[in-house]
């Protein structure tokens, strides 16, 4: 019995051998596969370069900070070449190009959720995006038209709603969240904010939201007081309520009626990268808002939501 065990232990042992071996088997094959197309690749000579030329290429990542002006200014990935992926594509094309480098984003360690409570006006400044910022709580014969230009570019608009003209205008307030654009709250009653109790600034907002998220099922995220008016217990209540308080950087004082020209002029002559351009659904802006965006395309500025000009993301 003891000799046929070793038999059969024998038997296992050269079909395990001989499996390790096996080209379609081997288990190892892979593993030095890699090892030794790695070492070829170090090699070679454009991936030596790539790892020449990264460093210039390469950004250190920005911290979230309180400026002494803007107030919470939101962080910037940094990026670092991912030396693997760029020569892979670079092998294909044959020598080095740079708009083949493939890059990793690095997170900073201090983002806006980390700071004290502070009013946010503008994205950072090395951010080639602007946020349109609409506030509504009047002007609803505009809200179409203003939706269709919207759609007819390409564009998502951040929409500061106020709570009694949501309750009022429940499809508006569908349409604007079914076609992708972030919806804020702009308090309930269009209230001057910094003559409020923090009770009452705790009802305005927290009535606003019930609403909003009663229609869109989201809780908003943002919050723009009504005229700029607010103090310190307004932006502490609404991040209480996990809440931003957003203001703006640039302005088209719509609400003056001025003409196309005026109100573009106004804009492109503050633009910067970062900006938040504050309007309403006005004759003007109903009117001039095709001819902003294409000015701003043609700046090279991306336009978005506000929750994309504050994130971190390149």
């Amino acid at each position: 019995m003891y000799k046929y065990r070793n038999y059969i232990n024998l038997v296992v042992f050269v079909i395990i051998v001989f499996l390790s071996f096996n080209i379609e088997h081997n288990p190892f094959r892979t593993e030095s596969q890699s090892v030794f197309q790695q070492i070829v690749k170090s090699e070679d000579p454009l991936f030596k370069e790539i790892q020449e030329k990264r460093a210039s290429y390469e950004e250190e990542p920005k911290d979230a900070y309180i400026d002494r002006v803007w107030k919470k200014m939101p962080g910037r990935n940094g990026r670092v070449v991912d030396l693997d992926a760029s020569y892979d594509r670079m092998k294909k094309y044959g020598k080095f190009k740079e708009d083949l480098i493939v890059y990793k984003q690095v997170p900073p360690k201090v983002s806006i959720q980390d700071l004290e409570p502070s009013p946010i006006y503008r994205g950072h400044p090395e951010k080639q995006m602007v946020a349109f910022l609409i506030n509504v709580s009047w002007g609803t014969e505009h809200i179409p038209e203003v939706l269709n230009t919207l759609k007819e570019h390409n564009v998502k608009a951040t929409f500061f709603i106020e709570g009694k003209w949501a309750k009022e205008n429940v499809e508006y307030v569908k349409m604007i969240h079914e076609q992708g654009h972030t919806i804020g709250n702009h308090a309930y009653n269009h209230p001057d904010m910094a003559r409020l109790g923090r009770a009452e600034i705790v009802k305005q907002i927290k009535d606003t939201n019930d609403v909003i998220k009663a229609i869109t099922d989201e809780n908003p995220k943002w919050f723009a007081p009504p005229s700029g008016s607010f103090n310190q217990e307004v932006v502490k209540v609404s991040e209480e309520l996990n809440m931003y308080t957003i203001l703006w950087s640039v302005d088209t004082i719509d609400w003056k009626n001025p003409t196309v020209d005026v109100m573009m002029n106004r804009v492109m002559n503050k633009i910067h990268p970062g900006a938040t351009i504050l309007m309403h659904p006005t004759p003007v802006i109903a009117n001039g808002l095709p001819q902003l965006i294409t000015a701003l395309k043609e700046k090279k500025y991306e336009i978005a939501t506000i929750d994309k000009l504050l994130s971190e993301t390149r």
